[in-house]
């Protein structure tokens, strides 16, 4: 069950209250006991932040310009890595050509 927190507009008194999702509002103060009761409504305490959601969720532009950041670092890193590649590919075929060399010299 739900807790929920009111505020007295004419007393100022709030507290929580653990109510059902089906249970009535109040309305009326146990301080002062007026109709002068409401709820105070307060920002969920989830974010959810990130890749890996969907495109049509709402974002901010702002939120646009972080992915865009993002994928460039993602793209730059993967770069690196394929020129890695390729540096270790070339040492590996320069030191085996080596190799062989060497051995048709020792034969000759």
């Amino acid at each position: 069950m739900p807790v929920y927190t009111y505020r007295c507009d004419d007393c100022g008194i709030q507290f929580d209250e653990k109510e059902g999702f089906n249970d009535p509002t109040k309305t009326v103060c146990p301080e002062c006991e007026k109709e002068s009761l409401h709820r105070v409504y307060r920002p969920v305490g989830i974010v959810f932040k990130g890749s890996g959601f969907y495109a049509t969720d709402n974002r901010s532009p702002s939120g646009k310009e972080a992915r865009k950041h993002d994928k460039e670092e993602r793209n730059a890193k993967k770069e690196k890595g394929d020129k890695k590649e390729k540096k270790v590919s070339e040492k590996k075929k320069q030191e085996t050509s080596s190799k062989e060399s060497k051995g048709e010299k020792k034969k000759k």
